[in-house]
């Protein structure tokens, strides 16, 4: 269960792609008992969250918080996985710089938010190779291309 709530202050014309295509993935990912939001906002709001939880000073495209990276927060009944913020304007900049359309670079960050949620990451090699061949083939089976 997720919901896409849309806090950006743009109106999102890929909401229901990206609701279709996001119950596509937690079915191929076995996730259909979790739980998780995906939060879409403004430059201003990932500046904030990056600069405030990451130390980083600049804005970004996608930051997730994952719940069950806490203990107190693992149900064995349904896993609550957490918040995945995504930053409408910059998603639409990234597919202009690209090459792509906003409906895949708005669900690729999606998915990349998803895997971050159930523990994949990139920061070493094998790792990445191993999340983004993820990425892709969860995209190209949902006929999200390049």
């Amino acid at each position: 269960m997720f919901d896409i709530i849309n806090n950006s202050g743009y109106e999102v014309a890929e909401l229901e792609i990206l609701e279709k295509y996001v119950k596509h993935i937690t079915k191929k990912l076995e996730i259909e008992k979790a739980i998780f939001n995906i939060i879409l906002v403004n430059e201003e709001e990932i500046y904030r969250l990056n600069s405030e939880y990451r130390g980083v000073d600049r804005k970004t495209d996608v930051i997730t918080f994952a719940l069950e990276d806490n203990d107190g927060f693992k149900n064995p009944v349904i896993r609550m996985l957490g918040d995945i913020y995504l930053c409408i304007p910059v998603a639409y900049e990234q597919s202009e710089i690209y090459g792509h359309s906003r409906i895949r670079e708005i669900c690729f960050l999606a998915t990349h938010g998803i895997l971050h949620l159930l523990g994949y990451d990139h920061m070493e090699e094998e790792e990445e190779k191993v999340m983004f061949s993820l990425q892709e083939e969860l995209l190209n089976s949902y006929e999200i291309t390049r």
